[in-house]
């Protein structure tokens, strides 16, 4: 089984391409939404056995949030309702250049009463974990919760994924703690730069034998690992309507593939593809999954000998 952890949230997003966050206008929304939530939703309708951990109100929101989830195929037996809280809500707005600004409104929410032990108990069934840096980012127990199941998971023998989604700028502790899950990873997924930003390098980290694939957006990916040199990894063209969640939806399809038995290249093939699927429509868990989709992921002769 896979495991995510971290927010599960509602977002909204401004329909003129102002970039203006606090000005009145037309938003589209809600849409479900959260770096964890898109990973599960994504990863289970390619037919994967995921569960997501989270925390959600007892609102409109947190019940749509764990329906829509459930739908999907997402194990949400470990999405806590908490009737104290609201639901995490996040807002976006592009500017014209296609530059976004958010707004979250995540730390006063439900989202942070991620219960550790629950977390840690929950690995205990995981051979997989994926991990999104903004749920480090937030910090409090969401974090702690991502680091103890990390620990759990990686005791028991299982992988960890990790999208860093750090900056340079970003608070030393979340940058410390964002290093030592990628030195402990087996798969990353870092935006160009943002292994710098923690002061590691991609050959140091396939040095040590893990897949690296640096997602490059309209570009494609690079991908690197032990012994090998740089692939670049190609995407077709596509319409950009909304690019929130791209990452995510890249990593679960990247995750699955290997997971079905796919080398990492085409495994980056297949992530590519599908993540550029994903960047047409509005919302970031609205593109179709499909049975072709499935179909078409990559299936080796013979399963990869492994990749730790």
């Amino acid at each position: 089984m896979i495991l995510a952890v971290g927010e599960a949230l509602m977002e909204f997003r401004r329909e003129t391409p102002d970039g203006r966050l606090a000005a009145p206008g037309s938003w589209a929304g809600p849409f479900p939404s959260g770096a964890p939530a898109i990973f599960a939703s994504v990863a289970a309708r390619l037919g994967a056995p995921i569960a997501l951990a989270a925390c959600v109100g007892a609102d409109a929101f947190g019940l749509a949030l764990i329906e829509r989830l459930r739908h999907d195929g997402v194990d949400v037996g470990a999405v806590r309702i908490d009737p104290r809280r609201a639901t995490a809500t996040a807002f976006v707005a592009y500017d014209q250049a296609g530059d976004r600004s958010f707004w979250f409104s995540v730390h006063d929410s439900a989202a942070m009463e991620l219960e550790v032990a629950a977390v840690e108990r929950l690995a205990e069934r995981a051979d997989w974990l994926h991990v999104s840096g903004s749920t480090l980012g937030f910090g409090g127990p969401p974090a702690r919760a991502v680091e103890a199941a990390a620990a759990r998971v990686i005791e028991r023998g299982g992988r960890l994924s990790l999208d860093p989604n750090v900056r340079s700028d970003a608070d030393p502790e979340l940058r410390e703690r964002t290093a030592r899950l990628a030195r402990a990873a087996h798969v990353l997924f870092p935006s160009e730069g943002e292994l710098a930003a923690v002061g590691l390098t991609p050959d140091e980290l396939a040095a040590r034998g893990a897949i690296v694939c640096e997602t490059r957006g309209r570009h494609g990916a690079l991908l690197l690992s032990a012994g090998g040199d740089p692939v670049p990894v190609p995407v077709a063209e596509a319409v950009e309507v909304d690019p929130t969640g791209a990452g995510d939806t890249f990593a679960a399809a990247f995750v699955t593939a290997l997971i079905d038995g796919a080398d990492a290249r085409s495994a980056a093939t297949f992530a590519c593809e599908t993540a550029a699927g994903s960047v047409g429509v509005t919302g970031a868990m609205e593109a179709p999954i499909t049975a072709h989709a499935q179909a078409q992921r990559p299936r080796p002769r013979r399963p990869s000998p492994g990749h730790r």
